[in-house]
């Protein structure tokens, strides 16, 4: 079944994609969440339509994610965490946190938009990956800090 999204969503797309899915999971879910529509002629015709009007606002959009990106840079984040005797943190650090640091560094990333590269159990210096832009993805190094 395919399907047009109207949303970015995760492992699946980007908003005006035209996704190939199983016919339950587009009925079921995408279409009555208002994810995506039925990728009939007439919508494909508005998608073409809407892509070619999009097209200048997208190319902005792209440049501003650029230029995030290079603003960002090699930054390196320190994020404070409780930790133990044996070094392993209480709790967990999350896209929240990093979001957070980033805005106080001046860079308003959505917490949505950032992935840990691997799962933070205990101090040293980690990686997460920012989804700038359906092109533009950068890595921003982070370092758990004991409190």
């Amino acid at each position: 079944m395919e399907v047009i999204l109207k949303t970015d969503i995760a492992g699946l797309g980007y908003k005006n994609d035209l996704v190939t899915v199983k016919p339950g999971y587009g009925r079921n879910y995408l279409i009555p969440q208002g994810f995506a529509v039925m990728a009939s002629e007439t919508n494909k015709k508005v998608l073409a339509e809407n892509i070619k009007q999009a097209a200048h606002k997208a190319e902005k959009l792209k440049k501003d994610a650029e230029d995030l990106a290079a603003a960002i840079g090699d930054l390196t984040l320190e994020i404070p965490a409780k930790v133990g005797e044996s070094g392993r943190i209480f709790g967990r650090v999350t896209n929240t946190q990093i979001s957070d640091t980033l805005k106080t560094k001046g860079f308003d990333v959505d917490r949505k938009k950032i992935t840990l590269d691997s799962e933070v159990k205990s101090l040293g210096e980690y990686t997460a990956t920012l989804d700038l832009h359906k092109e533009v993805k950068h890595k921003v190094k982070f370092v758990i800090v004991g409190e």
